[in-house]
């Protein structure tokens, strides 16, 4: 019962950390690691004993799925190049340039855990980041650091791994590690896609057959991300790409059509599980920080010099990340623009300005998949035999969690100084295309639309129906002018609906106070009430925020 009481007051303190969040002006996972801190503090003495295995399995595919589910697919492609050079070169550059200056900085740290530990600090969180720039940032750099924070998730865990079966087994070699690198990456994409392909195919077969209650598709859902990496663990592929790689096929086949109760309640439901993973990771390094900072000066004889040391050398370790961040930044976005004028393609989209170079390095903030890869470090090397350095290996991850979200808080709304909120006029007229263009279609389909099969036609009965097809026909008329490109056009439509939707809100306010009172007076059972209500609240959430 214990573990059961852990696991709801930590769900509820996920909730209290989001309401409080909207208080404290300070980015939701500082406030959640503090949450956790102060559950730990000794007088409360909430204690969580984790197990790295179950940590790793629990919290990364779910997380890494719904990333793959959620990045734009033709933004990740079009930038591609910058995107696979974050990604890929600069995850290769940090754990060469990170571990080694790590292992000269602290000796008692074996290279190959070096490497490691390196490795598990590549991965960023543009989740975080979108938080603190609260859509400030220029859409192609958002893109970036979206399609950075979905690859190096994978490069940077599945370095970590190659890492530490070097440091346990103590054998690397660089061409079989590449090679094996190569199998591994492609096979565990493979068998993502191919399972996420096969649960869709099931879907589809499902609803031909009427089958689509949107409980069950919603449970597959949920079950595809631990199934992908299971299955490519077991293959000997990467479980972690896997995962990634379900996310994206899948986000495609979510477009099955008699699907929109299920992709209402599909979203519903991922989002919910995002913010309570995210959230629980967190509150679990807050929870953890006490026992850390134990563990890391237990054989010390002094305590705040020797915890002042380990912070420095954390600091240090963190300037030197940026540093390298920034270094591979500048030169890459630099080189690619004078292979693109030399290719005769022109200048690329963003000029690599300071201001853009910095605001992509300090958009570099570690996060959950950070801590989620060094909790999973083995406690032990063999039977007897502990992992070295472990404890000083998960506080200084945490310490460079800590010190990127900070420096993000402070540095990100200083370089957007200026910089008004992203307006993507690109992707404005595209809705408004989209708009307008499925409007059109659906007049021309009522137009050719028979209401009325002619043999039971009669003249009450066409009239009726000639009446309704006009009625959804202005509406979709009104959409035209709605999406006019005219100025004037756009201002009279947009008054006309914020009219509009002030009086279908209060008249569904008053739907809803009349059914209200038919329950108070026994009118109506609760199973009428609650479908009748589902229907109010759902046209008043297609509403909007109506002022």
């Amino acid at each position: 019962m214990q573990t059961a009481y852990t696991v709801l007051i930590l769900l509820m303190l996920v909730g209290v950390s989001r309401l409080l969040g909207r208080v404290i002006p300070l980015p939701l996972p500082l406030v959640q690691i503090a949450a956790g801190a102060v559950l730990a503090w000794p007088t409360l003495g909430l204690h969580v004993a984790l197990n790295p295995e179950l940590f790793l399995f629990l919290f990364l595919p779910p997380l890494l799925f719904s990333d793959g589910w959620r990045m734009p697919k033709r933004e990740f492609w079009r930038l591609r190049g910058p995107i696979l050079t974050l990604a890929v070169g600069l995850v290769l550059f940090t754990v060469v340039g990170a571990g080694y200056f790590i292992h000269w900085l602290l000796p008692s740290i074996p290279l190959p855990v070096a490497f490691a530990l390196a490795a598990v600090l590549s991965p960023t969180d543009a989740v975080a980041v979108s938080a603190i720039a609260q859509n400030r940032l220029p859409a192609p750099l958002m893109h970036m650091l979206q399609g950075e924070a979905l690859m190096n998730d994978a490069t940077g865990l599945v370095t970590f791994k190659f890492a530490l079966a070097a440091a346990i087994t103590g054998v690397f070699s660089l061409a079989n590690a590449s090679v094996t690198f190569l199998l591994v990456a492609c096979g565990g994409l493979a068998i993502g896609v191919a399972l996420s392909w096969v649960v869709g195919r099931m879907r589809s077969w499902m609803i031909t057959r009427g089958w689509d209650d949107p409980a069950t598709h919603v449970v597959f859902m949920l079950l595809l991300p631990f199934a992908a990496y299971v299955l490519a663990e077991r293959l000997g592929a990467s479980g972690i790409l896997s995962a990634v790689a379900a996310g994206m096929m899948q986000s495609w086949l979510d477009l099955l059509p008699r699907q929109t109760s299920t992709r209402l309640l599909n979203r519903s439901v991922w989002s919910l599980l995002e913010f309570a993973f995210n959230g629980l990771i967190f509150l679990l390094l807050g929870l953890q920080l006490p026992d850390i900072i134990k563990a890391v000066v237990r054989l010390e004889p002094t305590l705040w010099p020797t915890l002042m040391y380990r912070c420095l050398d954390v600091v240090v370790i963190f300037l030197v990340l940026l540093a390298l961040r920034f270094i591979w930044v500048q030169s890459i976005w630099r080189l690619s623009g004078l292979l693109r004028r030399w290719r005769g393609k022109g200048e690329l989209t963003m000029v690599p300005t300071a201001r853009s170079c910095w605001l992509l390095t300090v958009g570099g903030v570690r996060g959950a998949v950070t801590l989620a890869g060094v909790m999973s470090v083995p406690l032990l090397i063999s039977e007897g035999l502990d992992f070295p350095e472990r404890e000083l290996l998960i506080f200084i991850a945490a310490g460079v969690i800590l010190l990127s979200l900070i420096v993000a808080c402070i540095a990100l709304p200083l370089l957007l100084r200026g910089i008004p909120k992203s307006q993507d006029d690109a992707m404005r007229a595209e809705v408004r295309e989209a708009w307008r263009r499925t409007a059109e279609a659906a007049i021309h389909a009522l137009e050719a639309e028979e209401v009325v099969e002619p043999e039971k036609q009669d003249a009450a009965l066409a009239a009726l129906a000639a009446e309704l097809k006009a009625r959804i026909m202005s509406e979709y008329r009104h959409q035209l002018e709605v999406f006019n490109d005219s100025a004037e056009a756009q201002a009279l439509a947009s008054q006309m609906d914020h009219l509009e939707s002030r009086l279908r809100l209060k008249a569904l306010r008053a739907q809803r106070l009349e059914l209200y009172s038919l329950r108070r007076h026994h009118e109506i059972g609760d199973d009428v009430l609650s479908e009748v209500l589902r229907d109010l609240d759902l046209s008043e959430a297609n509403l909007g925020t109506v002022k």
